[in-house]
């Protein structure tokens, strides 16, 4: 597997405190072993964002990906509270 990160993702990544860009390695590199961890709890989304996943990064925080056009590519394209990315 390959992972991504979208530019939109990599703007609002920059602008986190570097504890919760160090949580979100953490959990990019358990994504990356084991994509099902019951800590990431990832799951599809519906509605609006319906062809996107979820995985948790903290108790609030998420980041949404999509899989990529090719095989075993997957680009993270938000981070955010889960507020803030589905209200």
């Amino acid at each position: 597997m390959t992972i991504h990160l979208h530019r939109n993702f990599e703007k609002k990544f920059r602008k986190l405190s570097p504890k919760l860009k160090e949580r979100f390695k953490e959990r990019r590199n358990l994504f990356f072993e084991d994509s099902n961890h019951s800590l990431l709890n990832n799951h599809p989304l519906t509605g609006d964002r319906v062809g996107q996943w979820s995985i948790n990064i903290t108790g609030d925080w998420r980041a949404v990906y999509v899989f990529g056009e090719e095989e075993d590519v997957i680009v993270f394209i938000d981070i955010d509270t889960h507020s803030n990315l589905y209200s």
